[in-house]
């Protein structure tokens, strides 16, 4: 008799573990689980290109500064403009 409620048991819990199981990967691979992954890894891409960006921006500005070099000005049209060189040696 405990034999056979030990077996008993023992195949509830399986049966448990392995409804689980299949619940949790149709989840993750259904339509919604992959748009979830999809949003996650493009938030990262984004995050990690701001990232990029702002350090890119900052070393330019230190080198601008290690080197003398003015930033350009940026117009109303959003088009960068160099500024004018201020030696005649730059000119050529």
């Amino acid at each position: 008799m405990i034999r056979r409620v030990f077996w008993l048991a023992a195949g509830v819990t399986i049966g448990v573990v392995a409804v689980r199981k299949v619940s949790q990967a149709k989840s993750t691979l259904g339509p919604e689980g992959m748009n979830r992954a999809v949003g996650q890894i493009s938030d990262s891409i984004a995050d990690f290109a701001d990232a990029l960006r702002s350090a890119m921006t900052e070393r330019e500005d230190d080198l601008r500064a290690a080197l003398g070099v003015q930033a350009p000005t940026v117009t109303e049209t959003g088009a960068a403009v160099e500024p004018a060189p201020s030696s005649r040696r730059a000119r050529r």
